[in-house]
């Protein structure tokens, strides 16, 4: 893993995601290293010849975040790194976001993979408006592990848990789905008890993984992988449009709050099915 520590000017960055007006992406790259993660596009503006997974640069900054700048807007972090990767551990750079922004009046929303986020669940408990997001996209440990380095499935889990316990507004982001693969029904049944809302998203195969993920599936799944190709070559969208009206039924039969987001590859916009407009807090 290569590390190195770089200057910028401020941690809070402008946001072009939907619902949300800034981003803060405390490191660049991730130790997780996600087979599927849209995110290795950032190398191309890092400049990194390291394969992404390995390597994380640490954010150094003097600057204290606008306060005022950011009171009652919506705050996402991180979209382009995981704020609890390994190398928080050490730096701290997370939690000291966290120190900055608790007294603020903005509405944060947390996306992580790591259990780490449990150290400083002191100063989470201290935010009005927070919501943590944790991605887990199937049960079997193994499927897992083959796919990304973060914290297990059984440890997100028991994250989750622990943090709606206390008071924390849970939402578990099943994604990316895996056409086949996803236990999405399972998913949802062992953990609705501590679920605040899920967020379903399907699984994109662009860019630089588009062939490594399409390769596993051959050689793991060689069943499954003519459905693959119908699904990310033809543009065959009746999967998802099956496997929406299947969470609806589960999430309408358990009275959960959920949003799916589901991709248009020939359009390349995200859709939102069968749920109201994007509307946070």
């Amino acid at each position: 893993m290569k590390v190195k520590k770089i200057k910028v000017s401020n941690y809070l960055t402008k946001s072009n995601l939907p619902g949300f007006d800034f981003v803060i992406n405390p490191y660049v790259g991730c130790s997780h290293a996600c087979k599927y993660c849209y995110a290795s596009f950032m190398k191309k503006f890092s400049n990194h010849k390291e394969n992404w997974g390995e390597f994380v640069d640490i954010k150094l900054t003097t600057k204290a975040i606008d306060i005022k700048k950011i009171e009652y807007k919506n705050i996402f972090m991180s979209s382009v790194t995981d704020c609890y990767n390994i190398k928080e551990k050490d730096y701290l750079i997370t939690r000291n976001i966290l120190e900055e922004l608790k007294n603020s009046h903005c509405n944060l929303t947390i996306s992580t993979k790591a259990s780490l986020i449990l150290r400083d669940i002191d100063i989470l408990k201290e935010f009005k408006n927070l919501r943590v997001c944790i991605s887990i996209n199937t049960i079997d440990e193994k499927f897992k592990s083959d796919m990304d380095k973060a914290s297990t499935i059984k440890e997100r889990l028991n994250t989750l848990k622990t943090l709606h316990d206390n008071n924390i507004y849970t939402i578990a982001f099943v994604s990316p789905i895996f056409p086949y693969i996803s236990e999405v029904q399972k998913i949802i049944e062992i953990s609705k008890d501590y679920i605040d809302e899920y967020w379903f998203e399907n699984l994109k195969l662009r860019g630089d993984y588009k062939k490594p993920i399409l390769n596993y599936i051959n050689y793991k799944y060689k069943d499954l992988y003519p459905k693959y190709i119908d699904i990310y070559f033809n543009n065959n969208m009746s999967y998802w449009k099956d496997l929406s009206l299947k969470i609806e039924d589960i999430c309408n039969k358990y009275n959960l709050k959920y949003k799916i987001f589901w991709n248009n590859k020939k359009k390349e916009e995200k859709l939102i099915l069968k749920q109201e407009s994007f509307k946070l807090f």
